[in-house]
């Protein structure tokens, strides 16, 4: 087997450090990269150079607080102000996680960047193109965050654990004795230490800006706090008593409103994407046939992509989907390989 220079993007946790080790046990001449992304990495760092140390590796420290401010926490948080709910790290992974480091890779010398991603990345030769998949472990595949990642990035990138299971990892890290073994998994946003609605009036008070909650007709039912603390699908904290549970069906931060509405209202049968990104194929040029799912967690479903002159695509579902949210990523799958994504731009029910 050819012997590379790896830099492992290393965030103190059990997926990353296993790369590492499995990968210098191959033979590969391995570093550890960690970002300093904010005020919230400083264990992350310190755990990675824990394991770096145990492995006797290098261990290297990206400040990237300027570059995450700009392409992460601002979006963020723009996309909140404009009644949006953004998927943070699909936003983080092309312009920072993979982008940024990519390039540090090579400053330091290194031609290809290791991460802990439950998904797969293979060349096709009968296509020219760098494909991701699906990872073994349905519970943990990160294939659905790893869509907007360019072929030149792809290119240079690795993920050993691809083929694995979460439950494997965990138990191989404890064989290894690795010192982060059983560190448990983190859950939530890495840079908002809080609830992220305390994180956003702390960064934006102007977002506290109340208003009303209407529904499909513009009847007033009730009050919201402001538009950028809900999201489409929510039923708890609406405040409204009503004959039938209501749901927030839409946000409208134009007019101020929050929309709700019974749960058939909810779904949706179409969807628009914009800011597309393909991978197994170059374009869209004609309608195919796909798998498609709306965000993370939810289930992918059957749907017909039509490509569009304004260069977004249509998103047909054979049945309706429940809680379509614009800012959410939809990516497209044929078979186990991701074809793209993009964003959700409306639902159209």
């Amino acid at each position: 087997m050819e012997k590379k220079r790896i830099a492992v993007a290393m965030s103190g946790g059990v997926d990353s450090s296993l790369t590492a080790a499995l990968l210098q046990e191959q033979g590969h001449e391995v570093a550890g990269i960690t970002m300093n992304l904010s005020d919230c990495s400083a264990g992350a760092v310190s755990d990675a150079k824990i394991v770096a140390d145990f492995l006797g590796i290098p261990h290297h420290v990206a400040d990237f607080r300027a570059l995450f401010q700009k392409k992460v926490i601002d979006y963020f948080l723009d996309e909140y102000a404009a009644g949006r709910t953004p998927n943070p790290c699909v936003a983080c992974n092309p312009g920072v996680k993979f982008g940024g480091l990519i390039a540090e890779a090579a400053r330091l010398g290194y031609d290809y960047l290791a991460t802990g991603h439950y998904a797969g990345i293979h060349y096709s030769e009968a296509t020219g193109r760098y494909n991701i998949s699906k990872g073994t472990d349905g519970n943990k595949d990160q294939a659905y965050a790893l869509y907007r990642l360019k072929q030149e990035q792809l290119a240079h990138v690795i993920t050993p654990l691809g083929g694995w299971v979460k439950t494997d990892t965990r138990a191989e890290a404890v064989r290894r004795n690795l010192p982060v073994a059983n560190k448990p998994e983190s859950q939530e946003i890495c840079f908002v230490p809080d609830d992220y609605k305390e994180y956003l009036l702390r960064c934006r008070p102007e977002l506290r800006r109340p208003g009303d909650i209407v529904d499909t007709s513009g009847r007033v039912l009730g009050r919201h706090e402001g538009v950028a603390f809900y999201t489409v699908g929510q039923r708890k904290g609406l405040g409204i008593a009503a004959e039938k549970p209501l749901y927030v069906i839409a946000l409208d931060a134009e007019k101020n409103q929050v929309i709700a509405g019974g749960n058939q209202e909810v779904f949706s049968r179409e969807l628009v994407a914009e800011k597309l990104n393909w991978v197994a194929i170059g374009e869209l040029t004609e309608p195919m046939r796909a798998g498609v799912k709306i965000r993370y967690g939810a289930k992918e479903a059957d749907a017909l992509l039509t490509p569009r002159e304004d260069g977004t695509v249509l998103v047909s579902f054979d049945a309706p989907q429940r809680a379509v949210t614009p800012g959410q990523s939809a990516v497209f799958y044929r078979g186990n390989d991701v074809l793209g994504g993009g964003i959700i731009r409306e639902a159209v029910r």
